[in-house]
């Protein structure tokens, strides 16, 4: 392995020594990890509402649906994670624990710690919101996807897509999120800083997090995709 690939991000999901076995049982350590993620990842999220400088490229194009179409913004993010769900069919997608803890963990996280946290004022403060926001859910995603309990609908695209063409995590996370930025955009949905900034960050950043995750969690074994098979190591 080259003395330098600690600087770039992981191209695949590592395996770490609370890997579960299956996606639908778990040991405490593993679902407590899985938690923890999960939870970073919905500070991170809250850090980005308190911000104000512009929301995640998903809420944009569900805005930008909710402008074309006589639905609500609520109604469209829910039509838009169900085709997102429909789309791991043929990626041959496996839902588990993880996927289910994804929305209510999350879910509270945001709710929570949006109300704990400052609204900052100068505009530095508000573009560090979006930044530590960003490395969060980067953080966040790498341990709970190290658990191999399961995607939320949104990252199964990614890992999905990732395992069928082998194309690195970050580059296919960015890809996504560039996408579902400009088709949010062209519909009407409203762009901020914070918006570009996550659409071209985040993919890194999940990348990054999965590096440091597997670092911490480095087991002997070779890496193992997300479906569960095992694959040589990519990041030589």
């Amino acid at each position: 392995m080259s003395r330098l690939s600690f600087l770039r991000p992981s191209r695949t999901v590592p395996v770490t020594r609370w890997r579960s076995v299956s996606r639908w049982r778990t040991g405490p350590m593993t679902f407590v990890i899985l938690c923890a993620g999960l939870w970073l990842f919905g500070t991170g999220e809250a850090l980005l509402v308190a911000s104000t400088l512009g929301v995640s490229p998903w809420t944009v194009l569900a805005e930008g649906l909710s402008v074309r179409l006589p639905i609500s913004i609520g109604l469209a993010t829910l039509a838009i994670s169900t085709l997102v769900l429909l789309l791991w069919i043929p990626l041959k997608e496996r839902p588990g624990v993880g996927t289910i803890t994804n929305a209510v963990v999350i879910a509270l996280a945001l709710q929570v710690m949006v109300v704990v946290l400052p609204s900052p004022s100068h505009p530095l403060a508000r573009l560090g919101f979006v930044l530590g926001g960003i490395v969060l859910i980067g953080v966040g995603s790498g341990l709970y996807l190290t658990t191999n309990l399961g995607p939320g609908p949104r990252d199964g695209w990614m890992t999905g897509i990732h395992v069928a063409t082998g194309w690195p995590i970050s580059a296919v996370r960015l890809g996504i999120e560039a996408l579902v930025l400009v088709v949010g955009w062209l519909l009407g949905g409203t762009v901020g800083v914070g918006t570009v900034l996550f659409a071209v960050l985040i993919g890194p950043a999940v990348g990054y997090g999965l590096r440091a995750t597997g670092r911490i969690g480095r087991t002997q074994s070779p890496e193992i995709d997300v479906a569960g098979d095992q694959r040589p190591e990519l990041d030589a």
